[in-house]
């Protein structure tokens, strides 16, 4: 099998009973399959699957591993050239995969793509999880070609020429399955949140690329799992955004050419200035009366102390000896935070003025 689209399930039969037969339908002519793998869900997935779409393989993991536990061991189980993660609440559209699996043919040194996404609620606009291809600031906050902070444009084209970038999302990320097994996959410490941030990071510093793939085009629900407001979803994002930096950000540093010692210390005094951001966003919460937040973003830093892997200078100078092609799309020198808080609805064609590729 070419292609193995997978669909990672916890608790979201209505979102399988809705989308699954139109993703089954767009693959009926590729060479690809669909498999459902289900995360110990308790609302009857796995009894609807049965009964509504027998032949569709599915997975059964004995408890909820999150998002990265499970594709871990969903996809250890999944012989195929190409790698699909893909969301239950994704609507796709007829032809979607093949302009995927066309890039990466084309392109062997593409490590990962993924296709624009759009709000399922609104149409015509960018959907905030993915856009059209990830960046990342200075700082490590995550944004889009199409989105930024809350901010999402409306697709008038602008985004249609393939492009490299920093991320794609994990709502639905096509890779190589030899990188994802060479990688170790996802980084499990993170459960869910940022992980597919993480893994295009750890892709590029391998020397592989990262791409968006426009001519593929799906609808992202959104929310599917933990909604915006949810304090654990919260102190996922807090937390994983710092394992992130700790795993790639001295690395990165030392590919641009700087001496090892320099690039741990540039590091260490980034993820200082974040940790201050941080604070700051805690003492909003706190004095806003949101407590559950503030607490959210304490023990979030408290666990990543916890979780949290060191290099030293040795190691980072054997590693850049290793990979003297390491190069990064899509990383943004500036804040977005002030960038947005200056330009506005500019902010869009502002950073992308700035981007060095």
């Amino acid at each position: 099998m070419k292609t193995a689209v997978v669909i990672l399930n916890w608790n979201t039969k209505g979102f399988l009973e809705r989308f699954l037969p139109g993703l089954l339908e767009s693959v009926r002519e590729e060479d690809a399959c669909v498999i459902v793998a289900d995360s110990a869900s308790t609302d009857g997935s796995m009894e609807m699957m049965q009964e509504r779409f027998p032949d569709v393989r599915t997975i059964i993991l004995d408890q909820n591993y999150g998002f990265t536990g499970g594709y871990n061991r969903a996809l250890a189980q999944v012989d195929a050239e190409y790698y699909v993660l893909i969301n239950s609440d994704i609507e796709v559209t007829q032809g979607w995969l093949r302009p995927l699996t066309e890039w990466m043919d084309a392109h062997p040194d593409c490590g990962a793509c993924g296709p624009k996404l759009r709000s399922w609620q609104d149409r015509g606009r960018f959907e905030y999880a993915g856009a059209a291809g990830g960046r990342i600031d200075r700082w490590g906050y995550p944004f889009c070609r199409g989105r930024i902070l809350s901010r999402t444009e409306e697709d008038k084209g602008q985004y249609d020429s393939p492009s490299d970038v920093f991320w794609a999302s994990g709502a639905c990320l096509m890779t190589r399955s030899v990188l994802w097994r060479r990688l170790g996959g996802l980084d499990d410490r993170f459960f869910a949140h940022m992980e597919e941030i993480d893994y295009c990071w750890r892709l590029q510093l391998e020397g592989w690329r990262v791409c968006c793939v426009p001519a593929s085009v799906v609808y992202h629900v959104g929310g599917g799992t933990l909604p915006k407001s949810s304090p654990w979803k919260l102190k996922l994002n807090y937390r994983n955004n710092l394992l992130m930096l700790e795993n790639n950000l001295a690395r990165t540093y030392a590919a641009g050419g700087e001496a090892p010692k320099k690039a741990l210390a540039h590091a260490r005094r980034t993820i200082f200035g974040r940790k201050c951001l941080d604070g700051l966003s805690a003492a909003v919460y706190f004095l806003t009366g949101k407590f559950k937040s503030f607490r959210a973003v304490w023990d979030a830093h408290r666990e990543a102390g916890r979780l949290r892997t060191r290099t030293d200078a040795a190691a980072l100078a054997q590693w850049r000896e290793a990979h003297p092609g390491a190069r990064i799309a899509g990383l943004y020198q500036g804040s977005v935070i002030v960038a947005s808080l200056l330009k506005g609805k500019g902010v869009f064609d502002y950073i992308e003025s700035k981007m060095v590729l």
